[in-house]
């Protein structure tokens, strides 16, 4: 183990890789629950199949960062590109749920490619440094506006489109059994904010669990909250395995080649140019979003190399890569490294010893399927909202007083959240990015890579539109 992960030369020992295996599991096994919950809007897929799958991909994902890179992260399916699939690719686009899995194989099979002929750095650099840098915080706000809107807090509006929920009890414009469950879900974030300021290890997954609690608990206040409660649930775990095997499993190769259902309303052009774009999207959204985690997370560990590189890079990101081929072929989206890994870290891991232990309790969680499932969608909302917290940080790494740069980074933030789509967000970035640069003399400077990103995203607009 010592000459395989290379404990002693990088100062730490297998009891501390141990202990931070298990914090990043803490801090990011409410992944299995919120995708699942997200996932189980879409009527071909079920909550079980899901939790499943997500667990599955984790532990896959997580054994080979651990093994081919020797790092102390952890990978499962990512926050926003999971959003993405599901209320963009599927809700929006009309894709079913087995279409939209092929352009999350097409994803991984390219991001492989890209890694093992060094063409994903020339794609990376063709993004301007503005919409890098947004990119996350335009997906923090878009997690967190789904967090409101499952938690209903924020509602559909004729006159001003959104609108926050009614608490008018007295009026009669709302019931306690509305309110609960928007009650449980501010309560939690708080719950998670004041957890994690208390440095309390997996606060997200202590707040989720306790939400848990409290919504079944103030549910013996509302009449009727408990019929039919017992027939809805089962405590075999092996159950969630048929239903995995069943509607998710190799459903991609199964019925996910057959556009048929979307070609009935749409031209052959469409469905291409909707295939290389929306794929597109997924590999931008998840390459950046994963070079960001290593490097920040590594950087934190001062695990970065002399010449300020992520170790073993290239393996790191080829883990990612065969993580999200095997995803797909499971039946969940775009696995990618998470930035929870940063608390493993920070309690002192150091080699990918302690991603085998985050691996081995994924495995683990895989048969506690009918206890997650308890988990109301109203704890789960907090979650998400809280993530949207963690990742608007970015913004301090833009360069406000620079209009050239701030002006792509803002529409690339806010479209996301406005459109509905993080996609549009990152396209009308670029747009905004190269139209400044070209009316302001300074087209030289636009990368000829960022102009066939932009290209690409035009002929999106206008042929899907």
């Amino acid at each position: 183990m010592e000459k395989f992960f290379k404990i002693k030369e990088r100062g730490t020992t297998v009891k501390t890789e141990v202990f931070a295996g298990i914090t990043t599991f803490m801090a990011m096994a409410y992944i299995l629950m919120v995708n699942a919950g997200m996932f189980a809007d879409l009527p071909e897929v079920s909550y079980n199949a899901i939790y499943i799958a997500t667990a599955i991909s984790a532990v896959v994902g997580t054994l080979l960062i651990g093994l081919l890179a020797n790092l102390p992260l952890a990978q499962a399916s990512g926050m926003g590109l999971n959003a993405f699939f599901v209320y963009t690719v599927c809700f929006g686009f009309g894709l079913s749920y087995a279409n939209a899995l092929t352009l999350v194989l097409f994803d991984g099979l390219v991001f492989i490619i890209l890694t093992v002929t060094g063409l994903r750095k020339i794609i990376f650099d063709a993004i301007p440094k503005s919409v890098k840098a947004a990119i996350p915080a335009g997906i923090g706000l878009f997690i967190a506006f789904l967090g409101f809107q499952n938690a209903g807090l924020v509602i559909k509006d004729e006159a001003t489109l959104v609108n926050l929920a009614s608490f008018n009890v007295l009026s009669g414009n709302a019931s306690w059994a509305d309110i609960m469950p928007m009650f449980v879900t501010l309560l939690i974030l708080i719950v998670i904010c004041v957890m994690s300021i208390k440095k309390i290890k997996g606060a997200v997954l202590w707040g989720i669990l306790d939400g848990a609690v409290v919504y079944y608990l103030l549910g013996l206040t509302i009449p009727g909250f408990y019929d039919g409660f017992q027939e809805k649930i089962s405590l075999n775990p092996f159950l969630a395995f048929g239903d995995f095997g069943k509607e998710a499993f190799f459903k991609v190769f199964t019925k996910g080649f057959d556009y048929s259902d979307y070609l009935a309303n749409h031209s052959v052009s469409s469905l291409v140019i909707l295939i290389a774009t929306t794929a597109l999207a997924f590999c931008l959204v998840d390459m950046f979003d994963t070079m960001g985690t290593l490097y920040g997370a590594c950087s934190q560990g001062k695990l970065l190399t002399k010449e300020g590189e992520v170790p073993n890079m290239n393996k790191a990101m080829l883990a990612d890569a065969l993580a999200t081929t095997v995803g797909s072929v499971c039946g969940t989206s775009t696995v990618t490294t998470f930035v929870e890994s940063s608390a493993g870290i920070a309690e002192g891991g150091r080699t990918g010893l302690a991603a085998m232990v985050s691996a081995a309790l994924f495995f683990i969680a895989m048969f506690f399927s009918p206890i997650a499932s308890l988990i109301p969608g109203c704890a789960t909302s907090a979650a998400l909202i809280y993530v949207g917290i963690l990742m608007i940080k970015c913004v301090k790494d833009i360069e406000w007083n620079d209009i050239s740069i701030a002006a792509p980074a803002f529409i690339t933030i806010v479209m996301m959240p406005f459109t509905y789509n993080i996609s549009y967000g990152i396209a009308f970035g670029l747009i905004t990015h190269v139209y400044i640069k070209i009316f302001s003399g300074k087209a030289k400077e636009v990368n000829i890579g960022t102009y066939i990103i932009t290209i690409l995203f035009f002929l999106m607009f206008f042929l899907t539109h």
